[in-house]
């Protein structure tokens, strides 16, 4: 397989966005979300031939499944995107030295994106939609499971570059199977940055196999501590709304650490779970609490590997601490660094745990549900950074932009 022509052809659509002023860049993204919504019956029919080959109790059936309120939601995001301000092209830094050059830094589109994805055909969308905007051409890698649901989507994007006049490579979907990853992650010179969202397996193999400068994304083994002055009925809101509004996604909850001062509650803050069949992996002192007033069938002792697994399923863990140190201490051992909670009523306490906890995304009081899906107001993400190296928490536009200085003068020279 020889992909390198497919990568020029992207090199060259992205030189051409360059030239795309924001109006226009504007008019082809709410084209594309009309069209999103115009070939609904054609998406979804894909996206069942895909869902045909994968059990519906697989974790990852949920992040494959499309529907027409996504669907709608999803156009909604591409043109909400449509309207904000393009990242490109923004002066972040200005001034003159004392010779008389003026300098200014300003930030520009990377070039080419690939971006590296399982069983989330939405990401597709989403992933063109910010590229666009900020004036990148994308290669996309999605998983074998999804590659109908993608395929269908990305003719519908390109139809509308076509009938827009714009280069319809600045997306393009590369091959199924693990040689068309291989050879993109090689891709030194070709692409300017690669992106993976997955699971931990997929994040791990991209980056111990490109060539290509990485941006980590993705998995995410949350935990949500509830502080010996927590509010019980904040917490139980939480703790449902964290573990079950989608499992299957990166800011799911995976582990509730409670204060052992607060175990009577244990059974008050898990109660809803047991209406979405939660099972729950307790450590001795809170399957102690738990026993009696939670399901006997969805109870279990936890084990070593309850702690830092990302369930993306109805699983939970719950480990018991004496302290709000011991709680920082266990998140640090098994946090991925994406989301992380602490439910308390003590403003000392909230403090600590924002200073002290090492992650993307540290909530006092919300659901870490919030993290991804543009609830920061930043338009739909790329992705969450789990990373420190250029973007951190939820990558939207602004991240899509790398920056260069720009020198002006009138003949000086260098002594």
């Amino acid at each position: 397989m020889n992909l390198k022509p497919l990568f020029g052809r992207s090199r060259a659509a992205s030189v051409q966005l360059n030239l795309l002023d924001e109006k226009k860049i504007g008019e082809v993204l709410g084209r594309v979300a009309d069209a999103a919504e115009a070939n609904t019956d054609y998406i979804l029919a894909e996206n069942a031939k895909d869902l045909a080959r994968m059990e519906r109790s697989d974790p990852m059936y949920d992040r494959l499944l499309l529907t027409r309120e996504r669907l709608a939601g999803i156009a909604a995001d591409i043109r909400n995107v449509a309207t904000l301000p393009a990242p490109q092209g923004r002066v972040l830094e200005e001034s003159v030295r004392p010779n008389g050059m003026r300098i200014t830094k300003v930030s520009v589109p990377f070039g080419v994106i690939g971006v590296v994805y399982e069983a989330r055909p939405n990401v597709s969308f989403d992933v063109f939609s910010l590229c666009f905007k900020s004036g990148n051409a994308c290669l996309l890698k999605g998983g074998t499971d999804a590659y109908r649901s993608n395929e269908a989507i990305v003719s519908v994007i390109r139809g509308v570059l076509a009938q827009c006049g714009v280069s319809e490579d600045a997306v393009i979907l590369l091959p199924a199977g693990r040689e068309a990853t291989g050879e993109l992650l090689a891709a030194v010179g070709d692409v300017d940055l690669i992106i993976p969202r997955g699971s931990r397996g997929l994040i791990d193999f991209v980056r111990d196999h490109a060539r290509v400068p990485v941006i980590e994304t993705g998995a995410g083994i949350c935990h949500t501590y509830f502080d010996k002055a927590g509010d019980t009925a904040k917490g139980a809101a939480i703790v449902h709304n964290a573990k079950t509004r989608r499992v299957s996604v990166c800011n799911a909850l995976d582990s509730l650490i409670v204060h052992a001062d607060r175990l009577a509650d244990l059974p008050a803050l898990c109660a809803r779970l047991a209406d979405s069949r939660v099972i729950v992996y307790a450590d001795p002192r809170a399957y102690a609490a738990l026993a009696g007033h939670y399901p006997a069938d969805l109870l279990e002792p936890a084990t070593d590997h309850s702690f830092g697994t990302e369930f993306l399923d109805y699983k939970m863990s719950v480990k018991t601490v004496d302290s709000i140190s011991g709680a920082i201490d266990h998140v640090a051992r098994y946090s991925s660094k994406h989301s992380e909670a602490i439910v308390t009523e003590d403003a000392d306490a909230a403090a600590l745990y924002l200073k002290m906890v090492d992650a993307a995304c540290v909530y006092v009081n919300v659901s870490t549900a919030f993290t991804d899906g543009a609830q920061f107001g930043l338009g739909a993400e790329i992705g969450i950074s789990t990373q420190k190296l250029h973007a951190r928490g939820p990558m939207a536009l602004r991240e899509l932009t790398s920056y260069k200085y720009l020198i002006e003068g009138d003949g000086q020279i260098r002594a």
